[in-house]
């Protein structure tokens, strides 16, 4: 084999492994603001659900009343759980707090009994919050309820936001990573402009030229996916490792998706990109190649 034709498989060799690289880099980026969406829904279901609503009992309220009230709320559509806290339990937590029994002291217990409830996260608005205490304050064995209504609407306000902050740049994204993936494989078929153009010219259809460059297009997409989603499982379980709070919202379900979705992107924008990359060198003149 000559020096000229070693050097130029060396040449293409490099060019399709740059181009898988390239490939690989956008989405790896891609999946990463992937993962990162998904768990900041996660992320904002989490926060909305310990959204507290607390209810109150008067000091003559009967256990067996508490406990009908307890059902009729878990029974609510809107409702994620209900946590019943005796005034015996009460006495206990607050003594593992101040680290002595302040019962013996005053020679009684000072504590009423509490309803914790938790929404759902699609419900877990201040209107629907106020609904349920208003309903709950008419019962006559509650002595008041409360919510944090200036956390809520702190949440649901920077949730907004940030969510809308994360979609522009989602978008902005997809439309620059189908871009740089487009010309890095128009440019890695400019070399091959030539040995289009002569298949062209002997006679061969624009079908027989396009398949073998677009099964090569789609198999640098589909190395480019896959060598990205190993830097996301790598990226993420390394995260996991640096930032131990991330395990509780870790839903493989979820890095799944992102995965697959790389794998598309990955097939489609680099099949569709050299599908039309090898039409632009087929309608093109033969003097304007040169």
């Amino acid at each position: 084999m000559s020096d000229d034709n070693k050097l130029a498989r060396k040449a293409l060799r490099s060019s399709y492994i740059s181009t898988v690289i390239s490939i690989s880099l956008v989405l790896f980026l891609i999946g990463s603001l992937g993962v990162l969406l998904l768990n900041a829904k996660y992320l904002s279901d989490y926060i909305k659900e310990n959204v507290v609503l607390t209810i109150i009992m008067k000091q003559d309220a009967a256990e067996q009343d508490i406990q009908n009230l307890k059902s009729q709320l878990q029974g609510n559509a809107y409702v994620s759980s209900v946590n019943y806290i005796t005034r015996e339990q009460a006495a206990e937590d607050l003594q593992k707090d101040l680290g002595e029994d302040f019962t013996s002291f005053l020679g009684f217990n000072p504590l009423l009994p509490v309803l914790e409830v938790k929404l759902k996260p699609d419900y877990a608005e201040e209107t629907t919050l106020n609904q349920l205490k208003e309903t709950v304050q008419q019962k006559g064995i509650v002595k008041e309820s409360y919510f944090q209504e200036s956390l809520l609407n702190a949440i649901n306000k920077n949730i907004r936001n940030i969510s809308l902050i994360i979609l522009a740049f989602s978008l902005v994204l997809f439309f620059i990573a189908g871009a740089l993936i487009n010309n890095t494989i128009r440019l890695s078929l400019y070399a091959k402009r030539l040995l289009i153009k002569s298949m062209k010219l002997v006679g061969a259809t624009r079908n027989f030229i396009r398949k073998p460059f677009i099964l090569k297009g789609i198999l640098q997409g589909l190395y480019g996916a896959i060598i990205a989603n190993i830097l996301l499982v790598v990226s993420f379980y390394y995260a996991k490792t640096q930032i131990p709070e991330i395990i509780a919202f870790e839903n493989p379900m979820n890095l799944g998706i992102v995965m697959a979705i790389v794998v598309f992107l990955g097939i489609f924008i680099s099949g569709m990109s050299t599908y039309f990359a090898v039409n632009k060198y087929l309608r093109q003149r033969t003097e304007d190649i040169f």
